[in-house]
């Protein structure tokens, strides 16, 4: 493991441990040449799928656009960073545990929007306009409607 200091590949374990949700492995390393301590991450590899967008086209699944998507529909709300990861580590799991080749970004928009109605009703609303593309104030008061009759 190359040290992120100072670039030297002679780094040694310090400690190992499961990490937070038991999904991977926390290091922590020091570097023999600067003395510097870091932590990394192991997790098992993981097949890649394809996402299939509205229009059809496909790409890559990236965690990073769920990631995006959650913390812009938190943005100035009472969620915490360790949420966030927590809502967006048990939505890829459930995408990991379809055991699909490809999988439609409707679906995913989905998991999302039922983590983020549990967590918070206001990012969850957030979310849903753009992922709906809301077209007025009454598909918006629609929305709100079902969440205040549950």
């Amino acid at each position: 493991m190359k040290c992120p200091f100072c670039g030297k590949e002679n780094t040694k374990v310090i400690d190992s441990r499961p990490a937070d949700d038991n999904s991977s492995i926390r290091r922590r390393r020091q570097c023999d040449v600067c003395g510097k301590r870091f932590t990394t991450y192991e997790k098992v590899e993981t097949i890649p799928f394809i996402v299939i967008k509205k229009d059809d086209n496909r790409e890559p699944y990236d965690r990073e656009k769920i990631q995006g998507g959650i913390i812009r529909s938190c943005h100035k709300r009472p969620v915490s960073a360790n949420q966030i990861s927590e809502m967006v580590e048990d939505i890829e799991n459930q995408i990991f545990n379809m055991e699909e080749k490809e999988i439609p970004s409707s679906t995913i928009g989905e998991l999302v929007m039922d983590k983020l109605k549990d967590v918070d009703q206001v990012a969850y609303v957030r979310f849903a306009s753009v992922y709906r593309e809301f077209k007025d104030v009454n598909t918006f008061m629609h929305e709100i409607k079902k969440i205040l009759d549950k």
